[in-house]
């Protein structure tokens, strides 16, 4: 080998090894966050977009876990439905574990507008509004969180879930969101019935309301998982053309 040759190599070696420790910086981050609101601490996950700009304006998703919403289902919901996606397609995603293992539809939501308030300190949300979304709790806690704080949502989205107690005051609220509501059609627990019952009772008040039975799918649904998972975003990206009839 020439010393032309030997030196044009050792130049390519060291661009190669250069480039593999610089490609991180351009990947998409999770970060693990606490936030203190009022005496509360709240523990929450970021999803960050691939080459993530913090001077530019991103479309963001709140995303609540389901059953006890701790960290682990907030883990769970980012790794099924939410992150692959977000990275791709440039949102951010804010995942909160409920305070003091009080649900979010019940004494957990006092972390809210004020966890909100503090997200949009952080972080440039387009329009300073979230969709929120989430799978069975996460699902009642959207409805219930977005019709208590609706100036802060554009749309929706439970898979599945309802209404909690619901009242012609709530679902008023957030008659002006595009709500996108999907059940397992053998979904264990039978929540079809108020599920329909609302998106029918959305519709008559203009909404674009959307209830969808997942053929063949029990309470935790696979056809929004995985690469399935693009479905919610298309959902969030319909809200652009509004989200009234």
């Amino acid at each position: 080998m020439t010393q032309a040759r030997l030196r044009c190599g050792t130049l390519l070696l060291a661009a190669a090894i250069a480039a593999m420790f610089a490609a991180p910086l351009a990947e998409a981050e999770v970060l693990e966050k606490t936030k203190k609101v009022g005496r509360t601490t709240v523990r929450y996950k970021v999803v960050l977009p691939n080459a993530y700009d913090s001077a530019k304006a991103y479309p963001a998703i709140l995303a609540l876990g389901g059953g006890p919403q701790n960290m682990t289902t907030v883990d769970r919901i980012l790794g099924r439905n939410f992150r692959a996606e977000a990275e791709k397609r440039g949102y951010i995603v804010v995942a909160p574990a409920a305070p003091d293992d009080q649900l979010f539809f019940e004494d957990g939501a006092r972390i809210f507008p004020e966890f909100l308030k503090l997200i949009l300190t952080d972080y440039k949300i387009q329009d300073d509004r979230f969709h929120i979304a989430g799978p069975s709790n996460g699902g009642i806690a959207a409805f219930h969180v977005a019709a208590a704080n609706p100036q802060y949502f554009l749309s929706v989205t439970a898979f599945p879930g309802y209404m909690w107690e619901p009242s012609a005051a709530k679902l008023q609220a957030i008659s002006k969101m595009c709500v996108f509501m999907y059940v397992g059609e053998n979904d264990e627990y039978r929540w079809h019935p108020e599920m329909r019952k609302e998106a029918q009772l959305l519709r008559s008040l203009g909404t674009v309301a959307r209830y969808t039975e997942e053929k063949g799918q029990p309470h935790r649904m696979e056809t929004l998982a995985g690469a399935s998972a693009a479905r919610l975003f298309e959902g969030f990206e319909e809200t652009k053309k509004g989200c009234s009839r």
